[in-house]
This record gives C-alpha cells, sequence and structure tokens, in this order.
C-alpha cells in the first residue's frame, strides 16, 4: 500500500480537513466578537497563531492512533483485519458536512439579517472619520483638502416638454463621472448632489452640507434636435464664477459636449484648484443619439429601485440595444437588471434565480467584449458573483475594477462591502461603507449600512449622530426611518421600533429593507399572526413553528430547501422542532460523501 493510500486509510486527509473547517469558523467568531469585548487584534492574532500551530499535532495525532470500540489505541496495536477507520471516516465525512452547513446557514443569515455585519475596529475610529467629514463641510472649503473638491448639481431641464428631465439627468452624471476619474479630486456622489434637485437653495448652504468648496450647475435645453447646454463653476464660499459657457450643438453630436464641457471644467480646475498637471482630456462611449436617450431614461428608472420601475428600464434597454447593437452600457445595465428582477429577499422581480444569473452574465459578457474598459459591466458582474447561492472572492476583482474604472459608482462600493461581509472579511467590509458615506452621505444603502456597521458594534449613539446629520437633508424617507427602527431594536426599544417601522411601510410600501425590517421588528414583538402575514417567507417559518402549526412549516422548509437551496434554513427549522435526528438524515441522503456535497458547493471541496 502506498503511502498516500495509507493516510488516506487512516483519515488524516479527513482529519485535516475538519481541523481547517473548524478553525475557519473559530476564526470568524474571534473577529467578530473579540472587538466587541474590548480585546485587542493581538488577541485574534494569538488564536490564529494557536490554531496554526495545533494542525500538525492533530495530523500527527490522525496518522499515529485509531479511535476503536474500545477506546483510542496505538496504530501499530489494532489488528488491521479489525479496523474500523473506514466507519469512523465516514463519520468523518458527516462532520465535516454538518460544520460546513453550518457555514452555509452563517452566510445566508448573514447576507440577508436586517443588521449586516461589519468591520472590526474601534468605535472611535468611525467617529474619528465622520467627525472630520463633519468639520470639513462646515468650513465650507478652507482646508486644502476640500478646497480640491467639487459637486455637480443636477442640470436644470429648460425644455418645454418637462419629460426630458432625464436627459439633462444624464448629461449632469456623465460629467460628474468624468470628474470622479481626477484622483486629486473630491467629487460629491451622485446621490447628495441631486438631492437638491429642484431646490432653488443658497449655493453656500449647499456646498456646506456636502463638504465641497465648488459647485458646477448649469442648465439644458432641448428642442428637437438641438440642444443648448450651459455650464458654470462657482466658488461656494464667495458666490464667484470662475467660469462659465454655452454649447450650442446637434443632439446627433451630444457625446462631444459631454467631453467639451467636462474637459473645460477639468482645464479651469487645473488652473485654479489642482496647481497645473497634464492637458486633461475625457473621452465617453459612443452611441446612437436615439439609442442613449433610450439608456439615459432607463438609468433614471432603474435609480427608483422598484419592480415596475425596473421592469421599464429592461423594455427601453431592450430598444436601445435593438437600435445601436453596438452600445455597451446598455447591455451592461441590461444584465444589472436582470439580477435585481430574480426572486429572492432584496430583489424586486420573480424571475428563478438561476435563469436570471445565466441571462444576466450573458449581457455582461456582450458589454465587456464590447468596452473592456466599461465600470459598468464590471459592477455587474461584481453583482453577478454577489447574487450566487453561496458567495465567493470571486466577486471582488470585478467590484474594485469597476470602482478604479469610476469612483463615482456607488452601487459597486455597496455590492463590494456586501460582498466581503458575505465572505467574513468585516475590517475592508468597514473601509468600503465608510468610503461610501464619505463620498456620498445621502446614499440609501450606505445610509443604512452605516448605521448597521455602528450598531453592530453597540455603538448606538454613534449611529444616532450620523443618522441626525443627514436626516434634515432628506425628512420623511423610508430608509432613514427603516434605520432609525433598526437603532430603537438595537436598544431594546421594540415598541418604538414597531412605531417607526409602520411609518417607512406607508411611505414606501415596496421598500424591501423595510419590509424586511418589519419582520424582525414583529418577531421583536412576538407578533405571530402579522408575522405570518406580512414577514418574509423564511421568516414566517418561526411564526409557524412558535403557532404549532408543524405540518405547514415543515412542507415550506423542505420546499425552500429543494428550490433555492435554503438548507440552513430547513435544519434551524428541524432543530426548533426537537426532530435533530431527521436533519442528520436529510443530510446523510442528501450528501453521503464530501464528494457530493462538493458537487453542490464547489468552493468548499477539495479542502484536503
Amino acid at each position: 500500500m502506498s503511502f498516500f493510500a495509507e493516510l488516506r486509510r487512516r483519515n488524516v486527509f479527513r482529519v485535516g480537513i475538519a481541523y481547517a473547517v473548524t478553525a475557519w469558523l473559530l476564526m470568524q467568531a474571534t473577529d467578530l466578537v473579540f472587538p466587541r469585548i474590548g480585546l485587542s487584534e493581538s488577541a485574534i492574532t494569538l488564536v490564529f497563531a494557536l490554531l496554526a500551530i495545533g494542525f500538525f499535532p492533530a495530523l500527527i495525532f490522525a496518522w499515529a492512533f485509531e479511535l476503536t470500540p474500545e477506546g483510542i489505541k496505538k496504530e501499530k496495536d489494532v489488528d488491521r483485519s479489525q479496523s474500523i477507520t473506514q466507519h469512523t471516516g465516514r463519520k468523518l465525512d458527516f462532520t465535516i458536512i454538518g460544520i460546513l452547513v453550518i457555514a452555509l446557514s452563517y452566510f445566508a443569515w448573514d447576507k440577508f439579517k436586517p443588521e449586516m455585519e461589519v468591520s472590526e475596529g474601534s468605535g472611535h475610529e468611525q467617529s474619528s472619520l465622520l467627525q472630520q467629514h463633519a468639520n470639513s463641510s462646515n468650513e465650507g472649503g478652507s482646508d486644502k483638502t476640500t478646497a480640491k473638491s467639487i459637486a455637480v448639481l443636477p442640470f436644470v431641464n429648460m425644455s418645454d416638454d418637462t419629460s426630458n428631465e432625464y436627459f439633462s439627468d444624464g448629461i449632469s452624471e456623465e460629467i460628474l463621472n468624468a470628474l470622479a476619474k481626477v484622483q486629486e479630486l473630491q467629487v460629491a456622489g451622485r446621490t447628495s448632489s441631486f438631492s437638491f434637485k429642484g431646490e432653488n437653495q443658497d449655493l453656500r448652504i449647499i456646498g456646506e452640507a456636502l463638504g465641497v468648496a465648488h459647485i458646477l450647475e448649469g442648465s439644458v435645453r432641448k428642442a428637437g434636435n438641438k440642444v443648448r447646454i450651459t455650464a458654470q463653476l462657482i466658488r461656494v464660499d464667495n458666490g464667484f464664477h470662475l467660469w462659465s459657457e454655452s454649447y450650442d450643438r446637434e443632439l446627433d453630436d451630444v457625446f462631444a459636449i459631454q467631453d467639451e464641457i467636462a474637459t473645460a471644467i477639468l482645464e479651469q480646475l487645473k488652473i485654479h484648484l489642482l496647481e497645473g498637471g497634464e492637458h486633461l482630456v475625457v473621452a465617453s462611449t459612443r452611441a446612437d443619439s436615439q439609442a442613449y436617450d433610450l439608456y439615459l431614461l432607463a438609468k433614471q428608472r432603474m435609480y427608483e429601485r422598484t419592480g415596475p420601475t425596473i421592469q421599464s428600464a429592461v423594455e427601453l434597454l431592450d430598444r436601445a440595444i435593438a437600435i445601436d447593437p453596438e452600445y455597451a452600457p446598455a447591455y451592461a445595465q441590461r444584465g444589472i437588471a436582470e439580477f435585481l428582477l430574480s426572486e429572492g429577499t432584496g430583489t424586486y422581480g420573480d424571475i428563478p434565480q438561476e435563469q436570471a444569473l445565466a441571462n444576466g452574465k450573458s449581457y455582461l459578457d456582450k458589454a465587456l467584449q464590447l468596452d473592456p474598459e466599461l465600470a459598468e459591466a464590471w459592477a455587474g458582474m461584481g453583482l453577478y458573483y454577489n447574487n450566487q447561492p453561496v458567495v465567493t472572492e470571486e466577486g471582488i476583482a470585478p467590484l474594485q475594477k469597476a470602482l478604479a474604472l469610476n469612483p463615482a459608482m456607488l452601487d459597486a462600493s455597496n455590492w463590494l462591502m456586501i460582498t466581503f461581509m458575505n465572505l467574513g472579511r468585516p475590517v475592508e467590509a468597514r473601509d468600503v461603507v465608510l468610503q461610501m458615506i464619505e463620498r456620498d452621505p445621502l446614499y440609501r444603502p450606505g445610509i443604512r449600512n452605516a448605521v448597521n456597521s455602528f450598531n453592530w458594534f453597540g455603538e448606538m449613539d454613534e449611529a444616532q449622530a450620523f443618522l441626525d446629520r443627514v436626516q434634515p437633508l432628506i425628512p420623511n424617507d423610508a430608509t432613514i426611518l427603516s434605520s432609525q427602527a433598526a437603532i430603537h431594536m438595537r436598544r431594546g426599544e421594540s415598541a418604538k421600533a414597531m412605531q417607526v417601522i409602520e411609518k417607512a411601510i406607508d411611505l414606501q410600501p415596496s421598500n424591501s429593507i423595510s419590509r424586511f425590517t418589519r419582520g424582525f421588528a414583529l418577531i421583536e414583538t412576538q407578533q405571530w399572526e402579522r408575522l405570518l402575514e406580512e414577514g418574509e417567507e423564511w421568516q414566517s417559518l418561526y411564526a409557524l413553528t412558535v403557532l404549532g402549526r408543524m405540518e405547514e412549516a415543515s412542507l415550506l422548509a423542505f420546499e425552500r430547501a429543494e428550490k433555492l437551496a435554503d438548507v440552513g434554513t430547513l435544519l434551524n427549522f428541524l432543530n426548533l422542532a426537537n426532530r435533530s435526528a431527521e436533519a442528520v438524515a436529510y443530510l446523510e441522503e442528501r450528501w453521503p460523501d464530501l464528494d457530493a456535497f462538493e458537487q453542490d458547493f464547489p468552493p468548499y471541496g477539495g479542502l484536503g
């Protein structure tokens, strides 16, 4: 018998796999718990070192000793004809599968629970960064860093047709994206800049709120096939116009107008802010003007994030692609829309997930074939990996590439943060979420994630302070109310949380995060009948169990396990129902060995 065959017979490989997986789970728990109880990074490092040191002794023990019905004996003292290593190996297989299922359950809970786990680190560090942002806002551009900053306000639609507003918004966004690529320049995010749309607000107030020293504003007048665009660059502290220009063009040349305006602005910023430097030129993707028109309108509807508006965007993007089959951004947005319309928590449609993933990726592949440097397509590819049943590290690189190409793409930042969290990498997740609220404090997912980050580490006062800072800029907002409810729940104020989340639902019934939060508020207040009617499907399992409707709960749990691969919820239900033996039987039947488990969950296979 060969040496490797003997290693396999003595279950050395299996022991190594079981040890590695268990050690990984212990490190995830350590990474999350130690900071919350005041232990330093050195304590986490010590745990890691001890686990690493113990790995090789565990393998040596597995080689030298064998578990027998009479107890542990030295392997050399066991008669080969009476060895039960094969039976022990089968038990180890089920142990490994059980541990991996626990890991999958953790990922599922971590992905969909209302208060997402975030990066480790002291609350002092978070508070310090937020305070820096507040201070720079109050100073109105007095310090050197803030002086190199700008907000692009949505250009005013001066056309006779008010429905052309998406076009003026699109012009503003394209210019904002171009400016965001300048590394030395701090550019306020789209959500924050566009929050002042339609308000005749004093520019000094806007500049102070956004923490920028300069503002670009303008107008768009569209008539037939002609367009006039006016842009002006203004200093916030004194209202002085640094530069202004008007452009009269045929709409066939709209991309050239965007390039020309953005390049002119960059040249002015170079003169006044960036202390010289080489000539700065902006280049945008070209398309048929009608296709571009449809694309802009589709993006406006995508931003609304409701099922009907995303479905409307799909129809517009399909038309844009039919008109201009070479326009890459339309394919990229079409792929992203497909993922957003898939079935599941946090999405907006009912397309079967497997179908949505396949269709969406085909659009993204086409977009990248047409334009390998398209930020939208790389962001969509990151979302594709993030929407897999089991999240892997494959989603990180495309999202980071998207942000390198376009730092203003906040959706990519949000998806990257979620990816880090699902992978159990809270340090990187915290960095991303803090960067999001620094660039765009009114970006809705960033607001909720920042509040969740404070809540998770028990820093409810910091969470409340942040919410109080942004709430006046977007009053009566469902995200703000939902975040406030999360703070109340973290403080144990369940009744207050219930009152606030009801207001959020009334404001925006389609807001999936609000509905999700309401489900947890109903659990906290033990309103099981309402949870059954209004909670998410997997939340209703708890209501069915508490209400004693075990048969219905069982059918639903097994259905979710088969249809959505939601094994974690099934195992939780079986344990709650005192049916642990069925849980073991289910594991043994579904995954008789590690090879079978690897077929369903490739990222967790081949560990030995």
